[in-house]
Formats: structure tokens, C-alpha cells, sequence
């Protein structure tokens, strides 16, 4: 029987969270709840909060921790995160981390994915997104099976305009700073463990479920 875990994923942006949240969550049956993945439906959907938050993303700055937060607390309180979750995306900082402390939130796992600057703005060059169902895609390591279309809903691909490479040195400079002091935060309760991104995504999955026993 697989035990439950509630597992934090943390790895600058393009480090391949979202593709590794993907196979633990088929591996465990488990939700992964992808904060960007929820900003970028109310962004697409032209909500007020939507319009805020594209603003500080295509400069490649975070969100309001009160914006995030909310949502988190929300989705954490649904019935399919009894049994265990992924949180990808969240917390991006120390007062986030001590935030989810104080809601009472047990986390059993966290796992750091570790990718150089530079092969990640390499990757999120061609990295395609679908805009309709979230579906994320690269164009050489996880190719579309439907070409330009998105190989679940058919709707062309696009590429986010955070994928840009100055957007992309931001972001970094913004993770290196801001999120990965968390490294040291959850090192020091016990529950870090790292994974070194590989080449090839199998490689990496391989680890990963190693690293989590």
C-alpha cells in the first residue's frame, strides 16, 4: 500500500515540476495542484485577479502571497486532497512555507529539482503550452503526439510570453533569491530531498520516485 504523501515540488522555473507532478500524481493518485496552472485559468479567462496577476508574471515577478495563498487554502480543503497532494508552484517563499505552517498543513516530502540556468533557458525555448487545457509540451523532449495541436484537446499550441529568455533570466534571478532559501527552511525539519535533473525525462522520473521512496 502506498503511504500518503503531501509533497511540496520545488525547482526553478523550466526544471520540469510540472512533468515530474504529473507521474507521481498517476503513481500515487493524488491531485497535483499547480498554482500557475490555476493564475493562468483566471488569466485566460479575463478575471479581475487574472489581469493583476498577469501583470507581475510577463515581468517575471510572483504574485501576491494574499492571492496565492487563497487559492491554496481553497484547494487543499477539497475532498481529493484527503488522501494526499502535490503542491507545484507553492510556497515560493519563506513567509509562504511558515503561512502553510500556520494553516496546519502537514507536508511529508519536499523534492528539489535541480537544473542549471543554463540549460534551463535553453529548454523553455521550446517549451509550447495550450492555452485551453494547460497542457505543456517541448518541442524536442516532449513533443506534441498531435504536431502544433495539443495532443488532449487539439487546440494550438502557443508559446508563453514568460518563456522569453530576458523574461526567463528574471524569473531565475527571482527564484534564486526568493525561493530557494525554502531549500534550507525544509532541510532543517528533515523532509528535503534532491533530485538532479537529467537529460532524459525517464532518467529523471527514475530518480525522483527513487527519492520518495
Amino acid at each position: 500500500m502506498k503511504r500518503n504523501i503531501r509533497l511540496i515540488l520545488l525547482g526553478a522555473p523550466g526544471a520540469g515540476k510540472g512533468t515530474q507532478a504529473e507521474k507521481i500524481s498517476a503513481e500515487f493518485g493524488i491531485p497535483a495542484i499547480s498554482t500557475g496552472a490555476i493564475i493562468r485559468e483566471a488569466i485566460a479567462s479575463g478575471t479581475e485577479m487574472g489581469k493583476s496577476a498577469q501583470s507581475y508574471i510577463e515581468r517575471g515577478a510572483l504574485v501576491p502571497d494574499e492571492v496565492v495563498i487563497g487559492i491554496v487554502k481553497d484547494r487543499l480543503a477539497a475532498p481529493d486532497c484527503a488522501g494526499g497532494f502535490i503542491l507545484d508552484g507553492f510556497p515560493r517563499t519563506v513567509p509562504q512555507a511558515q503561512a502553510l505552517d500556520e494553516m496546519g498543513v502537514e507536508i511529508t516530502d519536499v523534492l528539489s529539482i535541480e537544473v542549471s540556468d543554463e540549460r534551463i533557458i535553453d529548454r523553455m525555448g521550446g517549451r509550447r503550452v495550450c492555452k485551453k487545457c494547460g497542457a505543456t509540451y517541448h518541442v524536442t523532449s516532449n513533443p506534441s503526439p498531435a504536431g502544433d495541436k495539443c495532443g488532449v484537446c487539439g487546440d494550438p499550441l502557443t508559446i508563453r510570453a514568460d518563456d522569453d529568455p530576458a523574461v526567463v533570466r528574471s524569473r531565475l534571478e527571482v527564484y534564486h533569491s526568493q525561493t530557494e532559501p525554502l531549500k534550507d527552511f525544509y532541510a532543517k525539519k528533515g523532509i528535503l530531498k534532491v533530485v538532479e535533473g537529467q537529460e532524459k525525462l525517464e532518467d529523471t522520473t527514475a530518480l525522483t520516485f527513487r527519492a520518495l521512496g
